[in-house]
Protein backbone atom coordinates (compact mmCIF):
# COMPACT_ATOMS: atom_id res chain seq x y z
CA UNK A 1 0.00 0.00 0.00
CA UNK A 2 1.38 3.39 -1.09
CA UNK A 3 2.60 5.24 2.12
CA UNK A 4 0.31 8.56 3.31
CA UNK A 5 -0.11 10.35 6.46
CA UNK A 6 -3.62 8.71 6.33
CA UNK A 7 -1.64 5.29 6.45
CA UNK A 8 -0.10 6.41 9.79
CA UNK A 9 -3.08 6.84 11.21
CA UNK A 10 -4.53 3.69 10.23
CA UNK A 11 -1.38 1.95 11.36
CA UNK A 12 -0.98 3.41 14.49
CA UNK A 13 -4.40 2.78 15.69
CA UNK A 14 -4.07 -1.12 15.35
CA UNK A 15 -0.31 -1.15 16.35
CA UNK A 16 0.84 -2.56 19.75
CA UNK A 17 1.63 0.53 22.70
CA UNK A 18 5.17 1.42 21.91
CA UNK A 19 5.80 3.27 24.86
CA UNK A 20 3.69 3.89 27.96
CA UNK A 21 4.96 8.08 28.72
CA UNK A 22 3.30 8.87 25.20
CA UNK A 23 0.28 8.78 22.90
CA UNK A 24 1.00 7.32 19.36
CA UNK A 25 2.12 9.92 16.83
CA UNK A 26 -1.02 9.94 15.12
CA UNK A 27 -2.91 10.99 18.29
CA UNK A 28 -0.79 13.90 18.66
CA UNK A 29 -3.09 16.81 18.28
CA UNK A 30 -0.28 19.10 17.03
CA UNK A 31 -0.12 16.75 14.02
CA UNK A 32 -3.71 16.29 13.38
CA UNK A 33 -4.20 19.93 13.11
CA UNK A 34 -0.78 20.07 10.79
CA UNK A 35 -1.89 17.36 8.78
CA UNK A 36 -5.51 18.85 8.31
CA UNK A 37 -3.57 22.36 8.19
CA UNK A 38 -1.65 20.81 4.73
CA UNK A 39 -4.50 18.73 3.22
CA UNK A 40 -6.52 22.39 3.03
CA UNK A 41 -3.46 24.14 2.10
CA UNK A 42 -2.55 22.20 -1.10
CA UNK A 43 -6.31 24.18 -2.27
CA UNK A 44 -4.75 27.42 -1.80
CA UNK A 45 -0.95 27.30 -2.43
CA UNK A 46 -0.77 27.34 -6.52
CA UNK A 47 -2.79 29.76 -6.93
CA UNK A 48 -0.78 32.08 -4.45
CA UNK A 49 2.42 31.15 -5.92
CA UNK A 50 0.51 32.24 -9.67
CA UNK A 51 0.86 35.40 -8.00
CA UNK A 52 4.58 34.61 -6.57
CA UNK A 53 3.02 34.98 -2.93
CA UNK A 54 4.02 33.22 0.18
CA UNK A 55 1.31 31.80 2.45
CA UNK A 56 2.67 34.55 5.12
CA UNK A 57 2.44 37.58 2.73
CA UNK A 58 -1.03 36.58 1.90
CA UNK A 59 -2.09 36.26 5.20
CA UNK A 60 -0.57 39.45 5.52
CA UNK A 61 -2.47 40.92 2.23
CA UNK A 62 -5.89 39.43 3.98
CA UNK A 63 -5.53 41.14 6.92
CA UNK A 64 -4.79 44.32 5.69
CA UNK A 65 -7.48 44.04 3.16
CA UNK A 66 -10.43 43.25 5.61
CA UNK A 67 -8.78 45.46 8.68
CA UNK A 68 -7.39 48.07 7.19
CA UNK A 69 -3.94 49.94 8.46
CA UNK A 70 -2.36 47.59 11.10
CA UNK A 71 0.74 48.63 13.36
CA UNK A 72 3.65 46.28 12.62
CA UNK A 73 2.97 44.52 16.01
CA UNK A 74 -0.41 43.86 16.14
CA UNK A 75 0.02 42.62 12.16
CA UNK A 76 2.31 40.31 13.74
CA UNK A 77 0.23 38.75 15.90
CA UNK A 78 -2.94 38.54 13.84
CA UNK A 79 -0.90 36.63 11.33
CA UNK A 80 0.73 34.67 13.87
CA UNK A 81 4.09 35.82 12.42
CA UNK A 82 7.18 36.09 14.71
CA UNK A 83 8.34 40.21 14.66
CA UNK A 84 12.12 39.74 13.11
CA UNK A 85 10.23 37.18 10.31
CA UNK A 86 7.53 39.96 9.81
CA UNK A 87 10.03 42.71 9.10
CA UNK A 88 11.70 40.62 6.65
CA UNK A 89 8.53 39.95 4.90
CA UNK A 90 7.21 43.31 4.84
CA UNK A 91 10.40 44.25 3.24
CA UNK A 92 9.89 42.00 0.46
CA UNK A 93 6.37 43.06 -0.07
CA UNK A 94 7.06 46.93 -0.38
CA UNK A 95 9.96 46.16 -2.30
CA UNK A 96 7.03 44.64 -4.79
CA UNK A 97 5.08 47.39 -4.14
CA UNK A 98 1.94 45.60 -2.22
CA UNK A 99 2.36 47.28 1.26
CA UNK A 100 3.25 50.90 2.81
CA UNK A 101 5.07 51.59 5.74
CA UNK A 102 4.28 54.97 7.34
CA UNK A 103 5.95 56.21 10.52
CA UNK A 104 4.20 57.68 13.07
CA UNK A 105 5.03 61.67 13.28
CA UNK A 106 4.75 61.85 17.18
CA UNK A 107 6.56 58.15 17.75
CA UNK A 108 9.17 57.30 14.82
CA UNK A 109 9.39 53.73 16.84
CA UNK A 110 5.79 53.28 15.21
CA UNK A 111 5.55 51.97 12.23
CA UNK A 112 1.61 51.44 10.47
CA UNK A 113 1.75 49.05 7.25
CA UNK A 114 -1.09 49.38 4.30
CA UNK A 115 -1.92 47.69 1.88
CA UNK A 116 -1.38 49.70 -1.80
CA UNK A 117 -3.35 50.25 -4.50
CA UNK A 118 -1.07 47.02 -6.26
CA UNK A 119 -1.42 44.78 -3.36
CA UNK A 120 -5.37 45.57 -3.51
CA UNK A 121 -5.69 44.71 -6.76
CA UNK A 122 -3.84 41.46 -6.55
CA UNK A 123 -6.43 40.25 -3.70
CA UNK A 124 -9.50 41.53 -5.70
CA UNK A 125 -7.83 38.81 -8.70
CA UNK A 126 -6.62 36.04 -6.40
CA UNK A 127 -10.22 36.37 -4.31
CA UNK A 128 -12.70 34.68 -7.08
CA UNK A 129 -10.12 31.34 -7.29
CA UNK A 130 -10.01 30.93 -3.65
CA UNK A 131 -13.51 31.33 -3.10
CA UNK A 132 -13.50 28.58 -5.48
CA UNK A 133 -11.96 26.38 -3.38
CA UNK A 134 -13.25 27.36 -0.18
CA UNK A 135 -16.66 26.04 -2.47
CA UNK A 136 -14.95 22.71 -3.34
CA UNK A 137 -14.08 22.40 0.47
CA UNK A 138 -17.25 22.73 1.36
CA UNK A 139 -19.14 20.66 -1.11
CA UNK A 140 -16.66 17.90 -0.63
CA UNK A 141 -16.84 18.36 3.39
CA UNK A 142 -20.13 19.10 4.04
CA UNK A 143 -21.40 22.93 5.08
CA UNK A 144 -22.47 21.87 8.47
CA UNK A 145 -19.21 20.21 9.23
CA UNK A 146 -17.44 22.91 7.89
CA UNK A 147 -19.63 25.37 9.89
CA UNK A 148 -18.67 22.80 13.21
CA UNK A 149 -15.05 22.95 12.34
CA UNK A 150 -14.88 26.39 12.49
CA UNK A 151 -16.81 26.57 15.84
CA UNK A 152 -14.37 23.63 17.21
CA UNK A 153 -11.47 25.78 16.43
CA UNK A 154 -12.62 28.59 17.26
CA UNK A 155 -12.96 26.93 20.64
CA UNK A 156 -10.07 25.19 20.67
CA UNK A 157 -8.28 28.62 20.50
CA UNK A 158 -9.63 29.25 24.12
CA UNK A 159 -7.97 26.32 26.29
Amino acid sequence: MPHSPSNDLVEDLGAPERNTILRPFSRSLPMALLRGREAVMVNFRAILLDDALTEQQWRIMRVLYDQGDKEISELSRICYILLPSMSGILKRMATKDLVHRSQDSQDQRRVTISLSAKGQDLVKKIAPRLEEQYRRIEKRFGKEQLEHLYRLLADLEHI
